[in-house]
């Protein structure tokens, strides 16, 4: 019975030890490459106005969001918000020995002052050479020589479950070290068009912001940039810029001081199940386009409302995610090829990428008149758009406008009262008798694309008809 028990316990010792063994040993990639990382602090002062206007400066420490609650509050009361200084604190890291230093750009944006604080403990003024928005990145300069640099890896190299690590800052705590896996890639995040995010588990926090993602060959393949937190904190979701982004970005500033991205000139949404059914598809893939911007590169090559891109130079477009980086990346005036579906038959179209504008306007909503009630088949009652109306939308001459929405088709598919109804079924709305023609004819059973304009944005919706 004891020779079991013993011979029970070198099994465990030896799984122990061999598991053991399988981790991963982070150590030497710390201590070779902990040296070129930097905290970052910037500092943005308040106006000169508010030296005389304390008591309506905030409390310390108070929460962005209460913040401006509270700025909102002083102006309705008449006593105005004068904003104090306000600084923040990140990470970055060194990409050259010369000085040059990498963050993202909302560590140091409209500071101005900059302080990088290196490994040694010394503290140096920054100069920021140029920022970029859209990516996230922020090309800072110290003046200094012989500084400890980073080597820059491949992140299209990066396999999902793949071990990666993190040195930052986060709350203020210096060479903190987190590791975790890759848990996907090509993410798209909201107000992040232009970055294909590797996602990771790391624990990234505030103050991490701009510091390196090292892959287990101790290069950087990311800058830890978001995390997704409902309380603040680190849940489990932190996402990264992909270096070769990154570098883009870099050469662009370093350059000519600013970077410049790719443009088709569309706005797209992903292809439903039952978008795909109504278009006549397999299965649901590419990006849907739901309007296509006027004077944009994307006129001037025939692409239309209702195509469905699948493909561009040759990549394959699974979620209407995977094109803004895809293009973005693409330098100006360069030629490209789309592969595209209009109304169930395949063909490529090409065109010439075009410099995104820094601006993209924002459509006005429209003013919905008093609801009538008199509701069609698909459960809602719709009338024409003043000729005001359509000015202030930019729809031209087509269009509907939904007054009222009962139970039925439309209500099920999110149809809400002050939506335009543009298209149903690729046939094109322009008043309210063209509307009602249209809706007789649609099959009862079956999904159909319906094409709606909301607060200046359109969008496909899938209606069935049940009656």
């Amino acid at each position: 019975m004891l020779k079991k028990i013993n011979w029970c316990f070198c099994l465990i010792v030896l799984f122990g030890q061999n598991a053991l063994a399988q981790l991963p040993d982070f150590t030497e990639m710390v201590k070779s490459n902990g040296v070129a990382v930097v905290n970052i602090s910037s500092t943005q002062k308040a106006p000169p106005e508010a030296e005389n206007a304390p008591e309506q400066q905030l409390p310390e420490g108070m929460p962005p969001e209460m913040e401006e609650f509270f700025k909102r509050f002083l102006e309705e009361q008449g006593g105005g918000y004068v904003p104090r200084d306000t600084a923040s604190l990140g990470s970055g890291f060194i990409i050259s020995s010369d000085g040059y230093i990498l963050t993202n750009s909302h560590v140091v944006k409209d500071a101005d002052e900059i302080v990088v604080k290196l490994s040694d403990r010394r503290e140096l003024l920054a100069k920021a050479i140029g920022y970029d928005a859209r990516t996230d990145v922020a090309l800072l300069k110290v003046d200094a020589k012989d500084l400890p640099a980073v080597s820059i890896g491949d992140p299209n190299k990066l396999q999902v479950g793949e071990w990666v690590l993190a040195i930052g800052s986060p709350f203020g705590f210096e060479q903190s070290v987190t590791a975790g896996i890759v848990s996907a890639k090509g993410r798209s995040l909201p107000g992040g068009n232009y970055v294909p995010f590797i996602q990771t588990d790391v624990a990234i926090n505030p103050g991490n912001s701009g510091g390196p993602l090292f892959n287990m060959e101790g290069k950087v393949v990311g800058i830890n940039s978001q995390i997704y937190s409902r309380t603040g904190g680190f849940m489990g979701l932190s996402f990264a810029i992909p270096m070769d982004v990154v570098m883009n970005v870099v050469d662009q500033i370093k350059a000519t001081g600013k970077a410049s991205h790719g443009w088709l000139g569309v706005q797209i949404q992903d292809v439903t199940r039952e978008l795909a059914e109504s278009f006549g598809m397999k299965k649901p893939q590419g990006a849907l386009v739901s309007k296509v911007l006027p004077g944009s590169p994307a006129e001037k090559a025939g692409l239309q409302i209702g195509d469905i891109i699948t493909e561009f130079n040759g990549q394959k477009i699974d979620a209407s995610g995977d094109l803004p980086p895809m293009v973005g990346i693409t330098p100006i005036n360069n030629k490209a090829t789309l592969k595209i579906i209009r109304q169930g038959e395949t063909r490529d179209i090409d065109f010439k990428v075009g410099l995104l504008p820094e601006e993209v306007d924002k459509l006005a909503e429209a003013k919905t008149p008093a609801p009538k009630h008199e509701h069609n088949r698909l459960g809602i009652s719709v009338t024409d758009l003043t000729d005001a109306q359509r000015e202030n939308m930019q729809l031209g001459k087509n269009g509907v406008l939904v007054q009222d929405v009962g139970k039925g088709s439309a209500k099920d598919a999110g149809i809400q009262r002050g939506d335009v109804i543009l298209r149903i079924q690729n046939e094109v709305i322009r008043d309210a008798a063209d509307f009602e023609k249209i809706i007789k004819k649609l099959p009862t059973g079956k999904s159909v694309a319906v094409l709606i304009q909301r607060q200046g944005s359109p969008v496909f919706l899938a209606i069935k008809v049940e009656k």
